[in-house]
């Protein structure tokens, strides 16, 4: 993938940054509007996380005590999506004008020195600025400067080519720092990003092993005739057969080596199998369907899934790791469930330049869904999974 025109374009963009920086304050923290690195007020949070083993599909992970041994205690993942970061960084909302590009991050990165989390999970769309390859070397340089490890899902925005060089430089600009947790994957499987974060809670055995997915943007036609879908089927894209093959084919080489685990999957665009929780329509109105448990959260709008079910789901449980499935996506869905036994979760939409209940309904914004959700592997296996919203933080007397 062209090393050294990669290499030369990332130093330009590092060039780029640090010029910005100098004009941020020159004028004041004004300008460069997409330098949201330096408006995020982020301070070293730190982590007790070490990298133990990795390669180029997989990276494995533990949480150690002070005396260098493995803490087999709550392990916390925040997980944040859909903060559509853009160059429009004034847009006004009930006559209101504010910087939501700049709030977006520094809502974000004030939940993160907040909640502490072990590892941070971005379930895509991010960034849909112009400046997308900048943005990514940005957010890396963000997290650094946080200390925290973080990994990223590819959303649908992201993709404005389904697997080129211009997506990989994206993805490479998020491996700019050594707290990235990123690996490229298969290069047989579709998109970049298809990898596993294995995490220790011993010497011999696992946590929980996270799976992330590029879930990819929209139906190709070239991928209709291959899966009996008719020419002009159009609609949210899927995971592909060979990255369903890859997940099964990583959960039976990984119990080979550490015996049985749960698994959790982290996707940008949601699942079909996210529509049996609720029915209804947007017109009517949303209610539980009964046949899944729910948790917490509701639904304001269709679940935006591919029309198309290529079966990972019941593929995954057929196996038996499966423990939860993490999307975006959807900004006013936040419902968390139990379907067939497994967690279907949609992560707190984080971004204020989105659409939300602000437009559809007129809400006020400190009544909408802006958060991110945290989950805590326990130490018995369960999950504990919580709505961050920016808004009851709010309540409780913890500003911005």
């Amino acid at each position: 993938m062209h090393p050294v025109i990669t290499y030369l374009r990332h130093k330009g963009i590092a060039a780029v940054l640090a010029a910005g920086r100098l004009l941020h304050r020159a004028t004041g923290g004004r300008r460069p509007k997409f330098l949201f690195s330096a408006n995020a007020e982020a301070e070293y949070v730190g982590s007790d996380v070490k990298i133990i083993e990795e390669d180029e599909t997989s990276v494995t992970i533990a949480k150690f005590r002070p005396d260098g041994t493995i803490d087999p205690g709550e392990f916390r993942i925040l997980t944040a999506t859909d903060l559509h970061l853009d160059t429009k960084s004034n847009l006004t909302r009930g006559g209101a004008s504010a910087d939501r590009n700049n709030k977006s991050v520094r809502m974000l990165v004030r939940e993160i020195k907040r909640l502490r989390p072990d590892l941070v999970i971005f379930t895509g769309d991010v960034n849909q600025s112009d400046f997308q390859q900048i943005d990514a070397v940005q957010l890396s340089l963000l997290m650094e400067k946080l200390g925290v490890f973080w990994a990223y899902a590819f959303g649908n925005h992201e993709a404005r080519e389904e697997k080129g060089y211009y997506k990989y430089l994206m993805y490479k600009g998020f491996q700019y720092g050594p707290h990235c947790l990123c690996r490229f994957g298969d290069p047989a499987l579709f998109g970049y990003g298809n990898f596993a974060i294995h995490i220790k809670n011993s010497e011999n055995t696992l946590a929980k092993s996270l799976y992330l997915f590029d879930s990819g943007r929209d139906i190709q036609p070239e991928r209709c005739a291959s899966y009996g879908l008719p020419e002009d089927q159009r609609g949210y894209d899927f995971l592909k057969r060979e990255q369903i093959g890859w997940y099964l084919g990583e959960v039976e080489k990984t119990k080979k080596t550490y015996g049985e685990f749960r698994t959790v999957a982290y996707m940008h665009i949601p699942l079909p199998e996210y529509q049996n929780v609720f029915d209804g329509d947007e017109e009517n109105g949303y209610v539980p369907s009964g046949k899944a448990e729910l948790l917490y959260g509701t639904q304001y709008e269709s679940v935006g899934c591919s029309p198309y079910n290529s079966g990972f789901f019941d593929a995954a449980v057929s196996e038996g790791s499966l423990q939860a499935v993490f999307a975006g996506h959807d900004h006013v869905n936040d419902f968390c469930a139990v379907y067939r036994g497994v967690y279907l979760v949609y992560t707190q939409c984080g971004g204020y330049n989105t659409y939300s209940m602000e437009d559809r309904q007129g809400w006020n914004e400190r009544d909408c869904h802006y958060g991110v959700t945290l989950t805590a592997l326990l130490p018995d296996g369960a999950l504990r999974i919580t709505q961050e919203k920016y808004a009851d933080i709010e309540k409780r007397g913890i500003g911005e």
